[in-house]
């Protein structure tokens, strides 16, 4: 672990999102509008200070199942994260391992990661310049989940893949430097009424149509982060579980926050995020 502990919690500014007016089904286009060069959107945000709690040193009192994300101390075999195809060859195998070793799932199939690399004179415009996520959010919803199992597998194989227990679970790690900078918050699901605090969002590409849930702004959630999480430290986050009659964590939302005891010679934050399907026996 770092062999700086850091705060026992800090205080940061999180975006949250409110949804469009009258129920009607918030909407983003990934792409911006080639006639006024924005992304399309029909949601607000705001912005709200909230209380992070530092976890170093206690890492064991979260779990996928109770609070929706969990750590683990992993040394990568695989560190240079330079080229894509590299990645899916090295990094993925292993990195499903790992995932089948914390949970006891039977098949792990990653579908994409993304790698972020801070620059503050850069915009996030594609898979090159990635910044940190600055808006709580979660990846799936249901739809989008199943969705995903139909999209990424044998279509002979869905059936059967379905009728048992599956997540998508992401597994996020800093690479090259600790992320000081820019580190990931996580909100506790037990501080969550899924039935109320969350809402879907359309996600238009040019190929597809996917769904995330917007996290609505309330004072009782639990936010907590782990300070100076190094490259030998991955955290896990539940996006989805189809495990949903309360006896587990579905999801958890989380979000990329600027902490402000980040130190003043922190090196940017790099990080990078596989998305994976996770399945049981």
């Amino acid at each position: 672990m770092s062999s700086t502990t850091g705060p026992a919690s800090t205080t940061a500014k999180f975006v949250f999102m409110v949804p469009p007016e009258c129920g009607v089904r918030a909407y983003l286009h990934t792409e911006a509008d080639p006639i006024t060069g924005v992304r399309k959107i029909n949601f607000s945000r705001e912005e709200k200070e909230v209380p992070v709690e530092n976890l170093r040193g206690k890492e064991d009192t979260v779990s996928l199942d109770t609070t929706g994300f969990q750590y683990s101390k992993h040394a990568s075999k695989h560190t240079a994260f330079s080229n894509d195809d590299d990645i899916r060859a090295e990094y993925y195998p292993e990195s499903a391992e790992l995932i089948k070793k914390l949970t006891g799932a039977s098949r792990v199939v990653f579908f994409d990661h993304t790698i972020r690399r801070r620059n503050p004179d850069q915009v996030d415009e594609n898979a090159q310049t990635r910044q940190p996520v600055a808006q709580a959010h979660v990846d799936q919803t249901t739809k989008a989940s199943i969705a995903r199992v139909h999209r990424h597998l044998p279509a002979d194989e869905v059936p059967k893949l379905l009728e048992k227990r599956f997540q998508i679970i992401n597994l996020w790690r800093p690479i090259e430097v600790p992320a000081f900078d820019w580190p990931l918050a996580l909100c506790d699901y037990r501080s969550v009424n899924p039935a109320q605090d969350v809402f879907p969002v359309a996600l238009i590409t040019a190929t597809y149509e996917g769904e995330t849930l917007g996290v609505r702004y309330k004072p009782d959630y639990k936010w907590k982060y782990l300070h100076g999480m190094t490259p030998d430290e991955v955290v896990l986050i539940k996006c989805f579980d189809s495990v949903q009659d309360g006896s587990v964590a579905v999801f958890t939302p989380h979000t990329g926050f600027q902490d402000p005891n980040t130190p003043a010679d922190a090196p940017p934050r790099q990080s990078i995020e596989l998305r994976g399907l996770v399945f049981y026996d």
